[in-house]
């Protein structure tokens, strides 16, 4: 590959592919700097003018009142869901945009407050470049973390085991890498990790657990803080979580041995940035077998489009029902786990709707396709289908997007088109139809015209 391909690869793995704006262009290591060095800046997910109302704050409104705010709370959640796909789309900081992605995944929430939600949000974006071990015990710390996983029931006497559950299972070592015993051990210790009636963490020491506690062959009167650094200081923490970012950004198909190495580092300081450095600076990160070896999802394929074309939307609310569709709605993952992610993300469905969107966007047109009706619910596995008519409202900047081939000539376009377009180095073939209709239209009209029918094919969704 050359250095261009290369840079072109980073990012895509390491965002969401280069903006309208950027060319492939320089050295690699200064792009991999770059790229690094960008996201030392935090803005908040944050909506003006919206009111946050407590938990406390909604018990004491009678029904009505109460209805017509969760109505209002779940419609913010929604707005949330677009301003962070704009960010995504524009942030100069892709890195931490994309692993913010990543850590969404992995940390799965799904609740209906407004406020707990944004909050959430906010936690995993300002940690999703830091140290995992402040990540996790921020995360832990959550309110919707807390209400999610149920542990504000978790009370001395009557202990609940779904959060030290999950986060053992699948936030942190794995299954395998503990038992029942240090389960219920440790939920003792998580007694009393609640929420008060600011919508803030806080334990609540009447309902804690402080006897004695045996976990991981460890006995003494462990707290909920002690449970997390039990857990960090074991090695198959640092091996699960740099195998599952492997699979984020480098390929599904897992090496064990580099993970073991990778892992080996990682679990010294737990610093996220420095292990991601390892991965986009190694020789085989940017080797055949991991080029467009990942499915985009729903999120990326989105935000992707945007970037690229620099689409600018008056009306994004189409964008929930694209989402909904191909199955990855932000702040509504299908259960604690997660989206499956991988070849889950295309069906028959799913893929036609893919190939469709672009051309549903140029056009202005209607998306009318049956969609999930889980954003109202949040039950998981409980959803209703229904039909949706929803017109994209955007525009693309082809003239900005044209300024990029403006010095390559008409007989080298299309190959100049794939190379920006797919990470698959192989050149796609144009069709004859495609041939004739580029001849006989302008420089410009032949650029959309093959753009669109680029990013219209099953390479597209190919990272």
């Amino acid at each position: 590959m050359t250095d261009s391909q290369k840079i072109a690869h980073l990012y895509r793995r390491a965002g969401f592919g280069l903006n309208i704006r950027e060319t492939p262009d320089g050295a690699l290591n200064d792009a991999i700097n770059k790229i690094l060095a960008s996201n030392t800046q935090f803005d908040e997910l944050y909506l003006e003018d919206e009111e946050r109302v407590t938990a406390a704050e909604l018990l004491a409104m009678n029904p009505e009142q109460r209805k017509e705010i969760i109505q209002d709370l779940a419609a913010n959640i929604k707005k949330l869901n677009l301003q962070w796909i704009k960010i995504m789309g524009k942030a100069e900081g892709q890195l931490r945009e994309k692993m913010s992605l990543f850590w969404h995944g992995h940390f799965a929430v799904r609740v209906r407050g407004f406020a707990q939600v944004e909050s959430y949000a906010n936690t995993i974006r300002q940690h999703a470049l830091g140290n995992f071990r402040e990540l996790l015990m921020a995360v832990s710390k959550e309110p919707a973390m807390l209400k999610f996983l149920n542990n504000v029931q978790n009370k001395k006497n009557s202990p609940n085991e779904n959060f030290a559950r999950e986060v053992m299972e699948l936030f942190t070592l794995g299954r395998g890498n503990y038992t029942e015993h240090d389960i219920k051990e440790a939920a003792r210790a998580f007694t009393g990790w609640g929420i008060n009636q600011e919508d803030e963490f806080e334990l609540k020491t009447f309902q804690h657990d402080s006897g004695s506690k045996t976990i991981f062959g460890k006995t003494g009167n462990f707290e909920g803080e002690d449970v997390i650094a039990m857990i960090l200081e074991r090695k198959e923490t640092a091996v699960f979580i740099t195998r599952k970012i492997y699979r984020f950004l480098v390929n599904e198909t897992v090496d064990e041995s580099r993970v073991r190495e990778l892992a080996e580092s990682f679990h010294a300081n737990y610093d996220i940035p420095q292990l991601l450095r390892q991965i986009v600076s190694a020789d085989w990160f940017y080797a055949p077998e991991n080029i467009a070896s990942i499915i985009k999802s729903p999120v990326e394929l989105i935000v992707g489009l945007n970037r690229t074309f620099g689409i600018a939307y008056e009306n994004p609310q189409p964008l929930l029902a694209v989402q909904r569709v191909l199955g990855q709605t932000l702040f509504f993952p299908p259960n604690v786990a997660g989206w499956a992610g991988g070849r889950n993300w295309i069906d028959n469905s799913t893929l036609i709707t893919r190939l469709n969107l672009p051309k549903r966007l140029t056009d202005a047109s209607q998306l009318d396709v049956d969609v999930k009706n889980d954003m109202d619910d949040i039950t998981p596995n409980e959803v209703e289908r229904k039909k949706s008519g929803n017109t994209f409202q955007c525009s693309f900047n082809w003239e900005l997007f044209g300024e990029k081939f403006k010095e390559i000539s008409d007989d080298k376009l299309w190959e100049a088109l794939c190379i920006q377009l797919l990470a698959n180095t192989m050149l796609l073939q144009m069709p004859d139809k495609l041939k004739v209709q580029a001849e006989n239209s302008n420089r410009a009209e032949k650029i959309r015209l093959m753009a669109i029918y680029i990013v219209r094919t099953p390479d597209y969704q190919l990272s």
